[in-house]
């Protein structure tokens, strides 16, 4: 029984031609090489990402939640920046032209 299985693909142009001109550097032998080497960084990436959401992402969320006094509603942080953008919008000198 074979070990690999032949797909069929469509790519953008441009990612199309990436993986030819790796090919044609020497990079790598065949455009099957360039993206199994993807999909390995892929699969990479995805698995560091599940791990820094298991681990700092549940800490911050945790520590976010346990913090009752640090947070601010968000209508008050936006009518807290109108009042301080205004304030600056008024005492900013005015252009001449």
């Amino acid at each position: 029984m074979r070990k690999t299985q032949s797909l069929s693909i469509a790519l953008p142009h441009h990612m199309a031609q990436m993986v030819k001109e790796k090919v044609s550097s020497g990079a790598y032998a065949t455009e099957s090489e360039v993206i199994r080497e993807g999909l390995r960084a892929l699969r990479l990436q995805d698995g560091a990402l599940e791990q820094w959401l298991r681990t700092e992402g549940v800490a911050r969320y945790d520590a976010y939640h346990r913090d009752t006094g640090g947070g601010r509603p968000t209508a008050e942080a936006f009518a807290r920046l109108r009042t301080r953008v205004g304030k600056k919008q008024r005492t900013a000198p005015r252009n001449k032209r």
